[in-house]
């Protein structure tokens, strides 16, 4: 099929690869045994004969020989805040890029571009937040086309902003108590971050989560690591640097010295973390960077499922 050139030139970068992120992962669940989100989540419904045509979806007939018929809602579903850390360790790896990988921060722009086009399709408002230390970037949540771009110019600004050695500190506590304040309430939140907190007492951050479901908000936490250096801590036997993005603190030492202790530490961190999002009733996901996008899009939909029960 010939690329139409003015319909790509639409799009920005970003929202294209959204667009084939989100179009391939519905095709995909055409064939797996989420058959039925697909067609409850993905604006379709299966065509009738003697229907009209006119809203008949034909590439998604090119790609699954199935006739679907595109479903317009006249008013809003859902709000939705998608909520992005780009405090410094969202940065890691720092040499992905050059690697043509991921570091955490590229996964979660992309992620919550391909959720951004899901929630297109639905007719559902969205809005985005950006924070580190403080709330950078707060969009309400909206709608309109006018609204869309802006969110996908929005993410491919903070996609197109490189490391710049600056070390930004993560107060995810304070911004998501103001969050909770700003976003209007019983909106899903869906929040992408490595948990990282500058704060050193955990109950800060338990707070803040408790006054997200205290406003009626649902919470999904998309927990984004390098899974295999992070939570494996994966590295040959042999000297490193280790460097603190966020507070430039340096140490050399070969990963076998430490790897007990770190695991032990960072599991137990983790299994709090878990224990206290089962308590809220806030969904935990784990999202590993080297993965593809549809861990981030199925919790989502299965979310969103739950919602309208």
């Amino acid at each position: 099929m010939p690329i139409n050139r003015q319909e790509v030139q639409q799009f920005s970068h970003l929202e294209l690869l959204a667009r084939q992120v989100v179009e391939g992962f519905i095709t995909g669940l055409h064939k797996s045994p989420f058959h039925g989100f697909s067609v409850e989540f993905a604006e379709y419904r299966s065509y009738n004969p003697g229907e009209s045509t006119r809203y008949i979806d034909w590439r998604l007939y090119g790609k699954t020989d199935k006739l679907y018929i595109k479903r317009f809602e006249e008013e809003t579903n859902l709000r939705c805040q998608v909520v992005i850390d780009r405090s410094s360790s969202m940065y890691f790896p720092v040499d992905a890029a050059s690697q043509g990988k991921e570091n955490k921060l590229s996964f979660s722009v992309k992620a919550a571009a391909a959720l951004v086009n899901m929630l297109n399709r639905q007719r559902d408002a969205t809005g985005i937040s950006v924070f580190a230390e403080d709330l950078e970037v707060h969009t309400p949540a909206r709608s309109s086309g006018v609204h869309m771009a802006m969110l996908y110019n929005e993410l491919e600004r903070l996609l197109d902003t490189p490391w710049d050695k600056k070390q930004r500190k993560t107060k995810t506590a304070e911004v998501l108590h103001t969050i909770a304040e700003a976003v209007h309430k019983r909106s899903l939140v869906m929040i992408f971050s490595d948990m990282f907190d500058e704060s050193s007492n955990d109950e800060h951050l338990f707070s803040a989560l408790q006054h997200l479901k205290h406003n009626k908000h649902e919470v999904v936490i998309f927990h984004v690591t390098d899974h295999s250096r992070e939570l494996e801590f994966d590295f040959e036997n042999r000297p490193y640097r280790f460097i603190d993005l966020e507070s430039g603190e340096e140490i050399r030492l070969q990963p076998q010295e430490v790897k007990n202790r770190y695991l032990e530490q960072i599991t137990e961190m983790y299994h709090e973390l878990k224990i206290k999002c089962a308590q809220y009733h806030i969904d935990f996901v784990e999202a590993d960077i080297n993965l593809p996008y549809d861990q981030v899009l199925l919790p989502y939909l299965m979310k969103r499922a739950k919602m309208r029960i």
